[in-house]
């Protein structure tokens, strides 16, 4: 029998019944200080003079670790490196909400959470230059090293957070990935799992508006990825990924309520990236100069000089001093980078197993032998 094709016939079939459903479809977006240096509403009560002073610094030394990065890429002494100009605010805000026992477990643009919680500028020219040694952290011991496979890292953020709910411990996991991460299965599982254990970690979602040359448009059809939340039972918040305090309240809100053992959450942090996805990509080819000269004008660290010039708290000579401040930091860091000599071809096996497997003592054993007769 063939069906009936008339609208009501269908409406007919269709209203079997209704779910109801206890959702609150209501994504909250935070902001404090806009493109132009304005404050709306009252600040958070960590936002003094001096702590907003040391996150701009924080986001300066990110930027010049990157252009010094993207230098060092084009003349041949670094790898392929992922640009995080015009993001500063996000990995800054992160990081600064965390407390030193929390664990990070970062994606390739998060330099200025890296930076903020330890890791120096050296091991961070080092992991860029294909060197394993950057990722042996004098600082942040447990944090994780950078993740390339997109998402694959938020299933181990989840891992960690069981850890700590399995020993009693008071912390939280941090995972910060990318919008196109939020389109991969690994991020879907992350989540749902997350959501069910009610799990401490924290999501952050760095909306840069492109997954390498895919628009977010051609990603999703949500409104929001930080919607994304609600279909496994987690809180989804929308914060200005530009502004460092706008994500750092987020940030410390949701880390609280992890630890109070409320469960996780996901944040979308909206942002841009004014850079290419990586140095291999060249971003004139599938985006307009137009739309990147738009985003210019609310790029994260012109705001937060602009609001602390207002307040009579920087001026020219303070922006000078900083600048060739971080230079000189970065030329010093280039200079021990250059000079670590080659590492050992016995690395590729450190770091995979706490014990290492008989197969693996066999190859490395094999290794040797070839060095040895080399």
């Amino acid at each position: 029998m063939v069906p009936p094709t008339d609208s009501k016939a269908n409406d007919a079939e269709q209203s079997i019944g209704n779910v109801q459903l206890d959702v609150h479809l209501r994504i909250r977006r935070i902001g404090y200080i806009d493109a132009t240096g304005k404050v709306h509403g009252a600040l958070p009560e960590f936002a003094d003079t001096q702590e907003l002073i040391r996150l701009y610094r924080a986001m300066v030394l990110t930027r010049v670790f990157d252009e010094k990065a993207i230098a060092l890429q084009r003349t041949g002494r670094l790898g392929t490196y992922a640009s995080s100009l015009g993001q500063e605010a996000t990995p800054v805000g992160v990081a600064a909400a965390m407390r030193s026992d929390d664990v990070l477990l970062p994606s390739f643009r998060e330099h200025g959470a890296q930076l903020w919680r330890g890791v120096s500028t050296e091991e961070l020219l080092l992991f860029w230059g294909g060197d394993e040694r950057g990722n042996d952290f004098k600082g942040p011991r447990e944090d994780f090293p950078v993740s390339v496979p997109v998402a694959s890292h938020a299933p181990h953020a989840v891992g960690v957070a069981l850890a700590m709910r399995l020993r009693g411990e008071d912390r939280a996991a941090v995972c910060v990935f990318g919008d196109g991460a939020t389109s991969k299965g690994d991020f879907y599982e992350a989540i749902n799992l997350a959501g069910v254990w009610r799990l401490p970690v924290v999501f952050v979602a760095t909306n840069n508006q492109w997954a390498i040359s895919v628009p977010r448009s051609a990603q999703t059809a949500a409104e929001t990825l930080a919607q994304k939340a609600i279909a496994a039972g987690v809180e989804g918040v929308l914060v200005d990924g530009n502004d460092v305090v706008s994500v750092r309240a987020a940030v410390e809100t949701a880390l609280a309520k992890a630890r109070a053992g409320d469960g996780p959450t996901l944040i979308e942090a909206e942002t841009y990236r004014l850079g290419d996805h990586t140095t291999a990509d060249d971003a004139s080819r599938y985006r307009d100069d137009a739309e990147v000269s738009a985003h210019w004008k609310s790029e994260p660290l012109s705001r937060l000089r602009q609001y602390l010039t207002d307040q009579g708290a920087w001026d020219h000579d303070d922006e000078e001093a900083l600048l060739a401040d971080c230079a000189a930091q970065m030329e010093v860091a280039t200079e021990a980078y250059l000079a670590a000599g080659p590492w050992s071809p016995e690395a590729i096996f450190t770091h995979l197993y706490a014990t290492l497997p008989a197969d693996y003592r066999d190859q490395l054993a094999a290794l040797k032998r070839e060095m040895i007769n080399d």
